[in-house]
């Protein structure tokens, strides 16, 4: 019962600070923050931001926690276009792409979707691309311990499409190669090849 309590009390606290902020910010912008269509917006903004941003909630054990014997596999398992969303840390502003990730099995493997789940815990974050491809990729790494783990990530970012430059169309790629992956011309070029 006091649990509830305290939850309901945080629930409350929320709404009455998302709110103000949700005030503020349309009284910045030029706008009224009383006006009928917005009456309801902080509480969206508050229930948006416990998806957008659940990534937080999660670490990369929560998602590679079930992991099968490989066998005798020991060839690359690589998951091409996984799509994501995230949200760029310097202008709060969405950026969008797709994800390839590549390992090399020692001894285990992971579900394809696990794959998938681990790029959501990094891409719903405040994020630079640079980092949630390193994210990814080195979690993989510590999680799994496979010999190499390559993962590149091409993205198109609102902060450059929509204001500044104003440029759309631009794709940014990122990698992260380790493990046999770096030291292995062979396993990259088979990676950067598919």
């Amino acid at each position: 019962m006091q649990r509830e309590t305290k939850e309901q009390e945080t629930g409350e606290r929320e709404k009455v600070e998302a709110k103000e902020m949700d005030g503020e910010i349309k009284r910045r912008i030029g706008d009224d923050p009383d006006r009928e269509g917005l009456q309801q917006t902080p509480d969206r903004i508050v229930r948006s931001w416990k998806e957008i941003y659940g990534g937080y909630a999660q670490r990369a054990e929560d998602v590679l926690v079930t992991q099968f014997q490989a066998e005798q596999y020991d060839e690359m398992v690589l998951l091409r276009d996984i799509e994501f969303f995230s949200t760029c840390e310097h202008h709060m502003l969405p950026f969008h792409g797709k994800a390839h990730i590549a390992y090399l099995p020692n001894e285990k493997i992971v579900g394809l979707s696990k794959l998938a789940r681990l790029t959501e815990v990094y891409a719903r974050r405040l994020q630079v691309q640079e980092r949630l491809t390193y994210q990814i990729a080195t979690e993989l790494e510590r999680v799994l311990k496979p010999k190499g783990v390559a993962v590149m990530i091409e993205a198109m970012h609102q902060c450059m499409c929509s204001r500044g430059v104003r440029k759309r169309g631009g794709t940014m790629v990122t990698s992260c190669l380790l493990g046999a992956f770096k030291e292995n011309l062979a396993s990259r070029t088979e990676f950067l090849a598919l």
